[in-house]
């Protein structure tokens, strides 16, 4: 299949090998200057791509190496957006807290002239023969947890405006990443799969707002976001109930959201968590259109344990019942190190998990 998502694939971040995190700490302690921490880390991003190769893996990504977090590193990049002194709190299972700066809109958001990231991408690029992936936040994920407070009301009188200039600085984003020679990116959305969660919806209607409307707004903002994206770029998203040092932080199935979300949002495809029981069943693939993927997440990055090939076979043929078998695919259901700390398990365990998916959809399709 030449065109991603692929049978095999994967949603990006990877395990940061330990010189690499020292070297992180050491730069932000100022004992290593910006260009040794860049040396350090091309050598890794070079090593991880290697990697990705080696196992048969289409689709490449850098790992997220030079990010801390798979979100607010990009987040924080738009015009009119800054790290917020509050903290950002969210807890998941395990009593593991993940806390770092939230951000908050200090202007009208709009995208850089000097863009976002656009150096990891130009290196991954070329780095590699096979497919270049960039993932970054869905702009969804600018809502924040205690609902509009991201928006800074003395410069955005109504949400309305805040998410159109945000769909429009995305839209820009991905047309820049175009340029560039970008023509698989991925839009990570936690905050979606938030609405599958009862708690959470009950929590978002305590704070004065409607789960479905949240949706609506949701879908919206992801189309404007890749309306403008040229023919032959694909677009995917990835929905999952959080991923931080092997802990959720949301669950429940898709039905809340599937018939909505799977026919509106105008997507390639949809890499979908399944990893356990907290993503319920496979039943809202029936409403996944023709033409479009979803990649079934059904090995997990949380833990080190290989799923056996038989069980993940059935699983696909469990999913095949409410899709049909080739507009799937097969993936981890997360990241394996969606911030610098990364998952509980080892890179030779991370690049077994990643073979093995490779290997399966070999034997399930007749291709990786």
């Amino acid at each position: 299949m030449s065109r991603p998502p692929f049978r095999a694939d994967h949603v990006g971040s990877l395990l940061r090998p330990a010189r690499l995190a020292e070297a992180r700490q050491k730069w932000k302690r100022g004992e290593i200057t910006a260009d040794a921490l860049r040396a350090i880390e091309d050598e890794a991003v070079r090593e991880v791509v290697a990697l990705q190769e080696s196992v048969g893996l289409q689709s490449v990504t850098d790992g997220e190496f030079r990010r801390d977090y798979w979100h607010l590193d990009f987040m924080w990049g738009f015009d009119g957006v800054q790290a917020s002194e509050e903290e950002f709190v969210v807890p998941f299972s395990g009593g593991q807290d993940f806390i770092a700066p939230a951000a908050r809109a200090t202007g009208k958001v709009r995208y850089p002239a000097n863009g976002i990231m656009r150096e990891h991408f130009r290196f991954l690029k070329s780095t590699t023969t096979r497919t270049a992936k960039f993932t970054m936040p869905a702009p969804t994920m600018f809502r924040h947890r205690s609902g509009t407070k991201v928006i800074n009301e003395q410069i955005y009188a109504s949400a309305d405006a805040f998410w159109a200039d945000l769909g429009q600085a995305y839209g820009d984003a991905i047309r820049d990443f175009a340029s560039m020679g970008a023509r698989y990116i991925q839009l990570d959305d936690v905050n979606s799969c938030v609405l599958c969660d009862t708690d959470m919806r009950a929590r978002i209607k305590q704070q004065g707002e409607d789960p479905d409307r949240v949706l609506d707004r949701y879908i919206g903002v992801l189309n404007a976001a890749i309306a403008g994206r040229p023919a032959d770029m694909v677009v995917t998203t990835h929905m999952c109930r959080g991923n931080f040092r092997s802990e959720f932080v949301a669950k429940g199935g898709y039905e809340a959201i599937a018939e909505k979300l799977l026919s509106q949002v105008a997507v390639d495809g949809f890499f979908m968590e399944y990893d356990d029981e907290r993503s319920g069943d496979f039943a809202p693939l029936r409403f996944l259109p023709k033409g479009k993927r979803a990649v079934l997440g059904i090995v997990t990055s949380k833990r080190p344990a290989l799923e056996s090939k038989d069980s993940l076979k059935r699983r696909i043929d469990e999913a095949a019942k409410y899709a049909p078998l080739e507009q799937l695919c097969l993936s981890p259901q997360c990241g394996f190190s969606s911030t610098h700390h990364g998952n509980n398990l080892t890179i030779e365990e991370q690049k077994r998990k990643l073979a093995h998916i490779v290997e399966v959809a070999h034997e399930v399709w007749g291709s990786a």
